[in-house]
């Protein structure tokens, strides 16, 4: 773990592991300070970093299924699609979109809490702003 000066904000950097580790489908977990991420690969190759915490009320949302949803089709149709870019809440099996960190069937309420990553020296980081009490804030 790294500590930078970003945008006159500090930031801590945790490191995830080699990018190739970083896969669709399965989490992987980091911890910044007391908060615990789960980081994983989209279908289309990005990679996302969200706070294993559900919105709803606070299940760790990374032992969720991670998987797709039913998409709005017509009478007699059934289209499953968004495969390893849904994750449900193990609790409530409220479902969150990977890419945005919205919940899919009320986006307008509290999503994910999504954190920047990057890729050097194929390694992915995690980008966690720290709070003024000098601890990756959550």
């Amino acid at each position: 773990m790294s500590v930078t000066e970003t945008r006159a904000r500090r930031t801590t950097r945790v490191d995830a592991g080699p990018a190739e580790g970083i896969v669709a489908g399965r989490f992987t977990m980091v911890t910044a300070g007391t908060r615990r991420i789960g980081v994983i690969r989209l279908r289309n190759g990005e990679v996302r970093a969200i706070r294993d915490r559900c919105p709803h009320k606070a299940a760790d949302i990374c032992k969720g299924i991670v998987g797709g949803t039913w998409m709005p089709s017509g009478v007699g149709e059934l289209n499953y699609d968004r495969h390893n870019e849904i994750v449900a809440c193990p609790w409530h099996g409220y479902e969150y979109d990977l890419d945005t960190g919205a919940e899919l069937f009320w986006p307008k309420g509290p999503g994910l809490r999504q954190y920047q990553t990057e890729t050097v020296d194929g390694r992915v980081y995690v980008i966690v702003p720290e709070t003024r009490a000098g601890r990756a804030e959550s």
